[in-house]
C-alpha cells in the first residue's frame, strides 16, 4: 500500500482496525493515597485506584477503526468502537442543543436591581453576555455601550458618530470586540444590525462591485464587495446578504438565497475568465440572466481549446458563525451574517532566492484542489484505474465496519442526477459532509464551475442548501465550507470531479495536537451519521 487511500479499484473501502492488548511496567516509587471526598452514605472515597501494585497487563482495550482518507493529504480519522456502538444505538445523541434563552435584563429587574449595572460589568463578562443572551434589551445596552451612536429628531438610533483620523472618517467605538459580539448575535434587533454591520459603508470602504437577487428572478438580495488588499493575491470578492435581506442563521436560507449568493460566484469567475481570454459583446444584463450565463460559459469553453488563462484556480469558501470566547479569542468566522468568498488564483507566481527584487524562476501557485489532481495521478500509477470511477463505487457498494447487517450502510444523504451529497467514510471533522458532481457535462466529468452547466450549478446550489441546513437542524452553529476544483483549461482534461467539503466545528472539539497531525478523532459510524442526516432531510 503505496498511496496511503481507503479507496480501492474493487469499489471497496479499506481500513486498520487498531485490537490493542499491551503491559506496561510499573516504574513509581511512591504510594499516596489521599481522601477525595464523600459518597451521600458518608463513606470516604480516596484515589487508591491510581496507586496500583506491580505491573498493568491490559487484556482487551477498547478497538480504533484506523481509515485513511480518501485524500491522502487530509491525514486518517480514528474512530474508537465503543464510542460508535454507543452512538450507533442512541442516534439522537448526535444533536446540539439549540441557543438557551439568557436575559440579564430580566433578571435584575426580577432582583430589584438597578439595570445600569449590565454595562458595568467586567469586560469578559460583557463579551460572555454579548455573544449569548437572547434578550434585544440586553443587546441594546451593550450595543450603545460598545460605539457612539446618533440620533434623529424622534430619538431614534439612526448611525453612528464619525471622527476624521487623517484622511479618513473612522465610527467612535469604544470597545472593538464588544462591538462585533453584539453585531453578530442574532438576537440583535435589525435596526440594529443595519447601523452596526450591514449597511453598505458600515464595515469600511470596500466598493459594492456586483448585486442579484430580483434581477434573477429571485426573492432574495446579495451584494458582491471587492476585497482589495486581499491575502489572495489580485483581491477576492465577498457575496454578503443586503441590508434588506438579512440572514444570520442557514435555517433562513432559502433557494433563492443560495442561488442568489452562488450567482455572483459563477458571473464574477465568467467575466474575469472572459477578459483574460480576449472575449467581448456581452451586456451587464446578459450576465445577470441565467441563460446569458451560461452563453458565456460555452463561449469560454470553445477559447479554452485555444489558449489558457493566467488565472485558473477558482477558490470558493464560506465560513458561517461568529463567537466570542470571554477570554477574547474569536472562534471562527469574522461575522455572523450569511456571506461567501471566491477568487481566481494564478496558475504560477514568480520565484525568488533571496530578497524582492530579481526573479529566478516560477513556481506552481497553490491551489487545494492541485491536491486532488495529485491524488488522482498517483492513483492512476498505482493501480491503473480512475480514482474517482473507484471512490463512487465505493460510496455505492458501501459496507459497516461493525459488520452488523441491521442498520443501515449507506453514506448517502440525498443525490439527484447531477451531484451526490454524502458522509466520507474518513471524516476530518466529526460532522462533515461532502458534495461531489457525479454527472458528466459535454461527455466529461464536471471538475470545475466553468465545465458544469446550467442544470449542474442548479444541483449544486441545492446540495449546498441541503448540507448546510441539515447541519443546522442537527445544531450546528460554525461551519466552514470550501471547494476542491480543477485548474480552468490545460491540455491534458483529467478526470477530477468538483468536490465541496462542509466541515461543522462541534463545541467539544477544538482542534488540537492530534488534528495538527492530520489526525481526526471521531465517536461514530459514519453510516449512522448519514442516517441521522436523512432525518433531518425528510423532515
Amino acid at each position: 500500500m503505496k498511496l496511503r487511500t481507503c479507496v480501492r479499484p474493487d469499489g471497496r473501502f479499506r481500513y486498520g482496525i487498531h485490537k490493542p492488548a499491551y503491559d506496561v511496567a510499573n516504574l513509581r516509587h511512591d504510594t499516596n493515597i489521599q481522601p477525595l471526598g464523600k459518597t451521600g452514605e458518608d463513606h470516604t472515597v480516596d484515589n487508591r485506584c491510581n496507586y496500583p501494585e506491580g505491573d498493568i497487563h491490559v487484556k482487551d482495550a477498547d478497538w480504533i477503526f484506523e481509515i485513511p482518507n480518501p485524500l491522502p493529504f487530509r491525514g486518517s480519522t480514528f474512530l474508537d468502537k465503543e464510542w460508535a456502538d454507543n452512538s450507533r444505538i442512541t442516534p439522537e445523541k448526535m444533536t446540539l442543543g439549540g441557543r438557551k434563552p439568557l436575559s440579564l435584563s430580566s433578571t435584575l429587574r426580577a432582583e430589584g436591581i438597578e439595570e445600569e449595572l449590565l454595562t458595568k460589568l467586567p469586560p469578559p463578562l460583557l463579551l460572555s453576555l454579548a455573544t449569548c443572551s437572547t434578550d434585544g434589551d440586553d443587546l441594546i445596552r451593550l450595543a450603545e455601550s460598545s460605539c457612539e451612536m446618533v440620533r434623529d429628531q424622534n430619538g431614534t438610533v439612526s448611525g453612528l458618530r464619525y471622527v476624521k483620523s487623517g484622511a479618513r472618517l473612522l465610527p467612535v467605538i469604544h470597545d472593538h470586540d464588544l462591538y462585533e459580539a453584539v453585531a453578530n448575535n442574532p438576537a440583535l434587533p435589525d435596526h440594529y444590525k443595519r447601523i452596526m454591520v450591514i449597511r453598505p459603508g458600515a464595515q469600511g470602504g470596500s466598493e459594492i462591485v456586483g448585486e442579484s437577487g430580483m434581477m434573477q428572478g429571485f426573492d432574495s438580495h446579495v451584494f458582491e464587495y471587492l476585497r482589495r488588499n486581499s491575502y489572495i493575491a489580485g483581491g477576492h470578492y465577498a457575496a454578503n446578504m443586503a441590508d434588506d435581506a438579512i440572514r444570520y442563521a442557514t435555517s433562513e436560507l432559502s433557494r433563492d438565497d443560495i442561488q442568489s449568493l452562488r450567482h455572483l460566484y459563477y458571473q464574477r469567475t465568467y467575466q474575469r475568465l472572459a477578459a483574460q481570454l480576449g472575449l467581448h459583446g456581452f451586456s451587464k444584463d446578459e450576465l445577470a440572466a441565467a441563460g446569458g450565463l451560461e452563453s458565456l460559459r460555452l463561449r469560454i469553453l470553445t477559447e479554452l481549446k485555444k489558449k489558457d488563462p493566467v488565472e485558473n484556480g477558482t477558490l470558493w469558501g464560506w465560513n458561517f458563525g461568529f463567537d466570542y470566547a470571554p477570554s477574547r479569542y474569536r472562534l471562527h468566522a469574522s461575522h455572523q451574517q450569511v456571506h461567501q468568498q471566491y477568487a481566481l488564483s494564478p496558475g504560477e507566481v514568480d520565484l525568488y532566492d533571496e530578497g524582492c527584487e530579481k526573479s529566478s524562476g516560477q513556481m506552481p501557485a497553490f491551489g487545494c484542489g492541485d491536491m486532488v489532481a495529485e491524488v488522482i495521478e498517483h492513483y492512476l500509477e498505482e493501480y491503473q484505474s480512475d480514482f474517482f470511477t473507484d471512490y463512487i463505487d465505493c460510496i455505492r457498494n458501501n459496507q459497516r465496519m461493525d459488520g452488523r447487517k441491521d442498520s443501515s450502510a449507506s453514506l448517502t444523504v440525498w443525490e439527484d442526477e447531477q451531484v451526490m451529497l454524502f458522509v466520507p467514510k474518513a471524516q476530518t471533522s466529526q460532522w462533515e459532509l461532502q458534495l461531489m458532481v457525479t454527472a458528466e457535462s459535454g461527455g466529461k466529468k464536471v471538475g470545475n464551475i466553468v465545465e458544469a452547466n446550467q442544470q449542474v450549478r442548479r444541483s449544486l446550489d441545492l446540495g449546498i442548501l441541503h448540507a448546510q441546513q441539515v447541519l443546522a437542524a442537527l445544531g450546528a452553529r460554525m461551519v466552514t465550507s470550501i471547494e476542491y476544483s480543477k485548474r480552468i483549461g490545460g491540455k491534458e482534461m483529467n478526470s477530477q470531479r468538483l468536490l465541496y467539503s462542509f466541515l461543522p466545528r462541534l463545541p467539544e472539539s477544538p482542534g488540537a495536537f492530534s488534528e495538527a497531525q492530520l489526525r481526526f478523532i471521531n465517536g461514530h459510524y459514519p453510516e449512522d451519521f448519514s442516517a441521522r442526516c436523512r432525518e433531518q432531510i425528510s423532515s
